[in-house]
């Protein structure tokens, strides 16, 4: 049965609005026309049914979907585009939703407001990018990722020795794993066997991990000599950016004449305050709980290192900090060397330091 048909010599066709709320297993799909809503379904997680299905019911009809950000990244979107809808993923916080909604959280419910938002025009989507960049993103964050392993299982050795009452020596125990610190922990004699295996283990695991980041590090150094070589040095050029910070801007970024202003380039990356405004009244909080926070933790540590490389960023973090804390003065920082991140991107130029 069809739910449409073009019947009409119109030149425009017919808008159908589809909300997909994506998971691993299965897709539930809403659709409706510009006055209807026409069909609630599930379907396996493959854009190719859907489509076929569009086809089928609704011949002649312009597609237009959207869909949450989420696990499952872009993939889907492209596989829409390529299949002729005109896909947009969106913020799961940007959807409008009502309190009973909210109450009666199902996915039959979710697509339904995708689909309904998508119609009245009230969702805007989030930038996708091109599938290269997107991959070497993932990249830089399984960096992070074994940053974070490896601080584990160094955490995770010390507590075991600490358990057992085994305190290593002042002169190594420090946040620098020295060979001299590896060495002794080999060294440790233990009467059950069990032990030593476990700090046998444990070693291995870091060393393994360890092994593992320089492959990826390796890896992020060719793609700033390659590709990203001419943004790269531009980048560099600016006080407290080295290598990890311009590939992280980069890959995060990925193409900064998308923000046409400074100001919501600062609000993407998460250096505005909340906000909360009525009447007459306006309170101004802490910075935004909603950022990326991939870039806002590494422009912050950028801009700790160029308030005391940069003479003019050393002189206003001085200001600052007579009127606040340290950790609100830097984020002042951290939004000035954003800005001055944004010049050399967009001028296609080095930094000049100013004294």
């Amino acid at each position: 049965m069809n739910y449409y048909k073009d019947t009409t010599n119109h030149e425009d066709p017919e808008n159908i609005y589809i909300g997909i709320d994506v998971h691993k297993k299965s897709w539930s799909i809403s659709i409706m026309s510009d006055y209807l809503e026409l069909k609630s379904f599930s379907q396996p997680p493959e854009p190719e049914i859907l489509v076929n299905y569009l086809h089928r019911h609704f011949p002649n009809a312009r597609y237009k979907s959207a869909y949450e950000s989420g696990f499952s990244g872009f993939w889907t979107h492209r596989s829409l585009q390529k299949l002729g809808i005109e896909n947009i993923v969106v913020n799961p916080s940007d959807i409008p939703t009502t309190d009973k909604e909210k109450k009666s959280k199902r996915d039959s419910v979710d697509c339904r407001k995708i689909a309904r938002s998508l119609r009245g025009n009230e969702l805007t989507g989030i930038h996708v990018p091109d599938e290269i960049v997107d991959q070497d993103k993932a990249l830089v964050r399984c960096r992070n990722k074994l940053v974070r392993d490896i601080k584990r299982c160094k955490n995770r050795i010390k507590s075991q020795l600490l358990y057992w009452g085994i305190k290593i020596p002042e002169e190594l125990d420090n946040s620098y794993w020295s060979k001299r610190l590896r060495q002794w922990i080999k060294g440790l004699s233990f009467d059950n066997p069990s032990a030593g295996l476990i700090m046998e283990v444990y070693l291995e695991e870091l060393e393994s991990i360890e092994a593992q980041k320089k492959k990826v590090e390796k890896q992020l150094v060719e793609l700033s000599k390659g590709r990203y070589r001419e943004i790269v040095g531009w980048l560099r050029s600016l006080p407290g950016i080295g290598l990890l910070g311009a590939i992280t801007l980069i890959t995060e970024v990925k193409d900064i004449n998308r923000f046409s202003s400074l100001d919501k380039l600062h609000s993407f990356v998460g250096l505005v305050p909340n906000v909360n405004s009525s009447a007459e009244t306006e309170k101004v909080g802490g910075i935004t709980q909603r950022h990326n926070k991939y870039l806002r933790t590494i422009i912050v540590q950028c801009a700790w290192k160029a308030a005391y490389q940069d003479p003019g960023l050393f002189r206003t973090y001085n200001k600052l900090c007579k009127k606040m804390k340290a950790n609100k003065a830097i984020i002042r920082i951290a939004k000035k060397l954003l800005n001055r991140v944004s010049y050399v991107w967009k001028n296609e130029c080095e930094y000049k330091v100013q004294l």
